[in-house]
């Protein structure tokens, strides 16, 4: 393995920003992971395990080891008339992945896809997309436990998935590098009901349903899916292709390409408040979207109430509200942690001001 010195964090996170990481590594094994974690300690250093670097903020500079996670790997591990399961290597790309299941015509990921980075890192934060989770279809995953530095295997209970959020990204209880994750993928296709803005998606796709003059999307969705969006008969499955093609252009229209414009995708989390507290908010604002958690809580959309906060499109200190999805910030000019940190908090106050609610970030800070 070789061992850089003094790399930019901005080359490395699809932020572009951060400082200088004092080591860098890339990893193609187990046996590597271990040297690495040996090199670290020999060396009094911290380490931080980076796979695509598109969900973490880079603060400043990093006086530690970075590891970039790149181990390989795409086993089948059984198959029976309902599933396949597989194990996938953590430094596989994550939508390298997904078009391989949906090839092989198995659902669970499909409304996963596009999203950037690496397969190791979708159970730290319980990655999700489209009403898909990770926590979904994922069975167990290996790891290592540099709390004892063995090799372990986690449930998907052991990981205690929750939104957003998972036990590797407590800093209480992270001490597990993911070098696998292991899939089960079902041989079903697709059923609505489907996320909103999917099933409105798919039903403008079979318009011809209805007639050339109608406008209302709730129409739309009565004849594609029923009154309950539920599917009438057999013309209305979807392939998993079909969930994986409408989730792509959702995307493309929504998101910009962090290949091409700076950003960590979703910076803000949709907040989960009390019933109580939605139920206040809805009495202002009727028409606040919402979801039901469970029987006490509500998740609220973000994006709608940064919009709502008359940030649309909102720029400062050389960063931006993306004016296609208010989720999204994207860095136009800035290069230091600190014009993102002034940048964030104005987005926060301004809705914690209209809304009373607080904002939380959505990626992960590299300190």
């Amino acid at each position: 393995m070789r061992y850089k010195e003094n790399v930019p964090l901005s080359t490395l996170t699809t932020m572009r920003l951060g400082g200088v990481a004092r080591y860098v590594v890339e990893i193609l094994s187990k046996d590597d992971l271990v040297a690495a974690i040996e090199f670290a300690r020999e060396r009094d250093r911290p380490w931080f395990v980076l796979g695509g670097g598109s969900n973490v903020v880079a603060k400043g500079d990093f006086d530690g080891l970075i590891i970039l996670n790149r181990i390989k790997g795409f086993d089948k591990l059984e198959e029976d008339e309902a599933s396949v399961t597989y194990k996938i290597g953590a430094g596989e790309v994550w939508d390298s992945i997904v078009e391989r299941l949906v090839a092989a015509d198995l659902s669970g990921v499909e409304a996963m896809s596009a999203i950037p980075g690496y397969a190791g890192s979708t159970p730290i934060q319980n990655v999700g997309a489209y009403g898909q989770e990770i926590a979904d279809t994922l069975v167990e995953l290996e790891a290592y436990d540099t709390s004892n530095d063995k090799f372990v295997k986690l449930d998907a209970e052991a990981c205690k998935f929750s939104y957003r959020n998972s036990i590797f990204k407590n800093p209480d209880t992270r001490h597990h590098i993911i070098t696998s994750i292991t899939l089960k993928l079902s041989k079903e296709p697709p059923r609505p009901p489907f996320y909103p803005s999917l099933e409105k998606y798919l039903a403008s796709r079979h318009s011809e349903l209805v007639s050339e003059s109608t406008s209302n999307s709730d129409q739309i969705l009565g004849a594609a899916f029923g009154t309950n969006h539920q599917v009438q008969d057999d013309n209305f499955t979807f392939s998993p292709s079909e969930i994986r093609a409408a989730v792509m252009a959702i995307r493309a229209e929504k998101l910009p390409d962090p290949r091409d414009v700076a950003s960590a995708g979703s910076f803000f989390k949709n907040p989960i408040v009390s019933r109580a507290v939605a139920e206040k908010l809805l009495s202002r604002f009727p028409e606040m979207p919402h979801w039901s958690m469970s029987e006490n809580q509500e998740k609220l959309a973000a994006g709608w109430l940064i919009d709502q906060a008359g940030l649309k499109s909102y720029s400062s200190h050389g960063l931006q509200i993306y004016p296609k999805n208010a989720l999204v910030v994207t860095n136009l000019t800035a290069r230091s942690a600190d014009d993102l940190k002034q940048f964030k908090s104005e987005i926060i106050a301004r809705v914690k001001q209209k809304f009373g609610v607080t904002l939380e970030q959505e990626p992960e800070n590299l300190t």
